[in-house]
């Protein structure tokens, strides 16, 4: 069985925790040399939310995304998760308390089913352990029954059991998506961050990606960071949506109230409200 996540955390319908900041950018500054990704940037996600990051190309949202996750140290500002500084953490320090961030272009393992691709998620397995093989073999066993039985929940969850046995490689682009999402329920993930969902996904499986991301945000209590150029995606799964700029926050509110900004509009997505 799946379990809900922070099932101690009272939410409203949307999973909404009011006033419950999960994730918080503090005055992040990332500049490469002379170049200035990010420029004394603040931000907060809310626990329980599906909060958007938007903005044209060279806003500095996948750098922040890297300094969030842990790929990058900031030059100067604080990351807080979860009410601790993990400010330069390593990706797989913040693994373990529970941040997670997927990418444009799927990281599966190719030669491995997708079954076996949730299988190899969770940390610190007693097979992982020459000794543990060879001095408690029942150990290891029941340890990877456990595992097994919560990938085949996770795959029933996300409706892939027909590509269970099938090679990760051969998967499409959302399939492949999907199966990412499913790799963070492997976990014990409090929070998802995820980079253009929609790169690569047909309209039909993206509508499938859409809706197991709200059902996970829903009934399962996973928060989510998205970045996204899809603005009805956006629309549809996201709120707040932040916007970004030159390396810095700029507005935040629903997609509705931003698409009638005259000023959002005029300066960062013309008059389609389009993302380039």
């Amino acid at each position: 069985m799946i379990v809900c996540r922070d099932q101690q955390n009272k939410t409203t319908g949307t999973g909404h925790v009011a006033g419950d900041t999960l994730i918080e950018a503090r005055h992040i500054t990332k500049h490469f040399g002379g170049l200035y990704a990010v420029a004394d940037c603040s931000l907060a996600v809310r626990r329980g939310s599906i909060t958007g990051l938007i903005g044209p190309n060279g806003a500095g949202k996948t750098t922040l995304f890297n300094v969030v996750a842990g790929a990058h140290a900031p030059n100067s500002g604080q990351v807080i998760f979860d009410g601790e500084d993990v400010t330069g953490l390593k990706p797989h320090e913040l693994f373990k308390r529970g941040l997670l961030r997927t990418f444009q272009i799927a990281h599966e393992f190719s030669q491995m089913t997708a079954l076996e691709n949730l299988m190899a998620v969770p940390p610190d397995q007693p097979g992982e352990s020459l000794v543990t093989n060879w001095l408690d073999p029942n150990r290891v066993r029941r340890a990877d029954l456990a595992v097994r039985h919560k990938a085949e929940d996770v795959i029933d969850f996300l409706k892939l059991g027909h590509v269970r046995n099938e090679l990760a490689g051969n998967l499409s682009g959302g399939q492949k998506k999907l199966l990412e999402l499913g790799r963070t329920m492997m976990t014990e993930a409090k929070a998802v961050l995820l980079d253009e969902v929609a790169a690569g996904v047909n309209k039909t499986l993206l509508k499938d990606l859409a809706t197991n991301i709200e059902r996970m945000n829903r009934e399962l209590g996973y928060t989510f960071f998205v970045i996204e150029h899809d603005m009805d995606l956006i629309g549809r799964l996201c709120d707040p949506v932040i916007v970004m700029a030159s390396g810095e926050k700029i507005a935040e509110g629903p997609m509705a109230e931003l698409r009638k900004n005259p000023q959002i509009i005029e300066a960062y997505f013309g008059a389609s409200l389009e993302v380039a």
